[in-house]
């Protein structure tokens, strides 16, 4: 498919936007619109979708961009869901050589009663007392949503559920997680574990790129343990649909929910949906986001390799602007729909920016969102080197700062 573009850009305008007492964010604010010629697609849908789903969120994994939100940023109890937080400590501290998948943990009374047999919760029935390595409680914790495992290794790590809560947290903000809390590693119910499904969807990301090997686990479809023959509660990894991970949550108050992903020749996307009433619903909704998501989008050049897209403010340089470009064409995931692809571009950086500068930093973010509301974020970097301005310089700049704001 081909697809011809004529951008016309308004001209550029500068705006400085409150960002607190630590600074200010500055927003380099233009129009691009775009004219596509774009082809018949086969098998595209038009962009007006709308999800059954009280929260939804779709994401692709390697632009970052937002093809569809619901409710993304409301409070829900995440239920299972929130073991993702679990495992990404672990998978962290494996990857830090400070765990191994031999290593043993012990289920204790507390783990069994809280989240074993006699909890009647998903449990992965691993017997008091008993001790398990760590490979076969992850497996039972990704597969059967072992809360016995999750507290298991909760407690082998740091001693308690409450304790291991508080590394829970921390890692969130340490990942980006804005609206999220933790109380345990299970998501059993506590008005204290609360999470968002954007939230869900970067910490999905999260996992998918730091922990490629160990992602794999998400998967498994089957894990026979003992006695049992446990089947993966993610049902969408036995359709045809390109999922390969990750986890499902589900609370009576809160409603089915699941975090997914899927590759299609390429290409992977992150689906979240919550609040739902059933678990078959559960099933169509994540299954209608995915399709929608792969046969709807493409991926259309704004810019080419090297081409400026605008500039940041230096305060106390030897030039006033540096000039900004992506790494390599700018490519942006747009809706095939004709109709849907008039976009604006903002340029936004915390500034002013302080010299020296060099040539090849990364020191702002193309915004790019479409008329339907999909939103793509693309790295600029500095395109030249600016060395810091002498003292008389910097004074003047000063002087322009209290004068005019900080345009000169």
């Amino acid at each position: 498919m081909k697809s011809s573009f004529k951008c016309r850009r308004t001209r550029m305008q500068w705006r400085q936007i409150a960002r607190g007492k630590s600074g200010h964010k500055y927003v380099l604010i233009g129009v691009l619109l775009l004219a596509m010629t774009v082809g018949p697609i086969p098998g595209a849908v038009g962009a007006e979708f709308r999800s059954g789903a009280p929260q939804a969120i779709l994401v692709e994994v390697e632009t970052g961009a937002t093809l569809y939100e619901k409710a993304a940023d409301e409070k829900i109890s995440p239920a299972s869901m929130s073991k993702l937080m679990t495992l990404a400590i672990v998978f962290r501290a494996l990857k830090a050589g400070q765990l191994r998948l031999s290593d043993e943990f012990i289920m204790s009374e507390h783990a069994w009663r809280t989240g074993g047999a006699p909890s009647r919760t998903s449990a992965m029935m691993v017997p008091v007392n008993t001790r398990e390595p760590l490979d076969q409680l992850i497996q039972g914790i990704i597969v059967q949503s072992g809360n016995d495992a999750s507290i298991a290794v909760a407690e082998g790590i740091a001693g308690s559920e409450q304790a291991f809560a508080a590394l829970m947290n921390k890692e969130a903000k340490r990942i980006g997680l804005k609206n999220s809390s933790f109380a345990n590693p299970t998501g059993l119910y506590d008005p204290d574990q609360i999470m968002t499904v954007r939230d869900l969807a970067i910490l999905a990301r999260y996992l998918i790129a730091e922990f490629p090997d160990y992602y794999k686990m998400f998967g498994q479809k089957e894990f026979p343990y003992r006695r049992h023959k446990f089947y993966n509660r993610n049902r969408l990894l036995s359709r045809d649909l390109g999922v390969d991970g990750l986890k499902t949550g589900h609370l009576e108050r809160a409603g089915y929910g699941v975090v997914v992903s899927a590759v299609r020749k390429g290409r992977r996307l992150i689906a979240v949906v919550a609040g739902l009433e059933t678990s078959d619903d559960r099933w169509k909704e994540a299954s209608r986001l995915i399709d929608w998501g792969f046969n709807g989008f493409g991926k259309f050049k704004l810019f080419n390799d090297g081409e400026v897209v605008g500039q940041a403010r230096v305060w106390g340089g030897e030039k006033w602007f540096v000039p900004v470009a992506g790494r390599g064409d700018i490519r942006v995931l747009l809706p095939r729909e004709p109709a849907a692809q008039k976009v604006s571009a903002h340029v936004v950086y915390s500034g002013p920016l302080k010299p020296p500068v060099k040539r090849g930093d990364r020191v702002a973010v193309l915004e790019v969102v479409s008329v339907g509301g999909v939103s793509n974020e693309v790295p600029l970097y500095a395109t030249e080197d600016i060395p810091p301005a002498s003292k008389w310089r910097q004074g003047l700049d000063s002087l322009f700062h209290l004068a005019f704001g900080w345009v000169p």
